[in-house]
């Protein structure tokens, strides 16, 4: 049985979504935004049902956190909201959201959307799950015109396996850099290769790193 996430700060609404669509799919709920996504990476839903208008973490954040980690980002996000279509569609399938339902909700309607949204399948997700993190690191290598060069720079978001992270300075795709984390001290936690690199042209390149050895002081590690 595929599998549903539904977060609703109303406990009412989760129950009746539970329950007309219990017949098909497995419903994980929670009234909790802060701890949906959590719920998304423990049990790795085939589709979630996300409310807008929520306390502390709005439906907008969750979209759009749900739609930029890696891990979430290719699962079907369907907004069931009371707030009107008009106002809101356009802005949430900017964010991520691949269809709208006001409430009261059309429940046939619903179901067919969700069975085309998984008839279709999506990609498989990638190995490492990536987390938006800022970590102060030091890079040390060479760079595009073959000068000796040391960095600082900050993630962007992080993984088991590499990192996200801007660089003033031109390098190489395919390039192997010593990477340090910097804090009190400054220690050595592995060697990362560039696999991708974007916003060229830009003053402040962005750089995909992949770790080819790292150690046990990586901030990410595998469980």
């Amino acid at each position: 049985m595929q599998k549903i996430l539904i977060v609703d700060d109303d406990p009412a609404m989760r129950g009746l979504i539970k329950k007309r669509l219990s017949d098909t799919y497995e419903a994980i709920d929670t009234g909790d935004p802060e701890q949906a996504l959590a719920l998304a990476l423990e049990h790795k839903p085939d589709a979630i049902l996300l409310d807008l208008m929520m306390p502390k973490f709005s439906g907008f954040e969750l979209c759009q956190s749900f739609h930029s980690l890696s891990y979430t980002s290719r699962i079907p996000i369907i907004v069931i909201s009371g707030e009107s279509a008009a106002k809101y569609k356009e802005h949430c399938e900017n964010l991520g959201a691949t269809a709208y339902f006001e409430k009261p909700v059309n429940f046939p309607e619903l179901k067919r959307k969700l069975a085309a949204e998984l008839q279709v399948g999506r990609p498989e997700r990638r190995d490492s799950v990536r987390v938006r993190m800022r970590i102060a690191l030091k890079l040390r290598g060479t760079d595009a015109n073959g000068k000796p060069f040391e960095e600082l720079t900050a993630t962007e978001n992080v993984s088991a396996d590499g990192f996200l992270c801007n660089c003033a300075l031109p390098l190489v795709k395919g390039a192997v850099v010593d990477v340090f984390l910097v804090g009190a001290t400054e220690h050595f936690v592995g060697r990362a290769q560039i696999v991708r690199k974007e916003a060229p042209g830009a003053p402040w390149q962005r750089y995909g790193f992949h770790f080819q050895e790292k150690t046990s002081d990586w901030v990410f590690q595998r469980t």
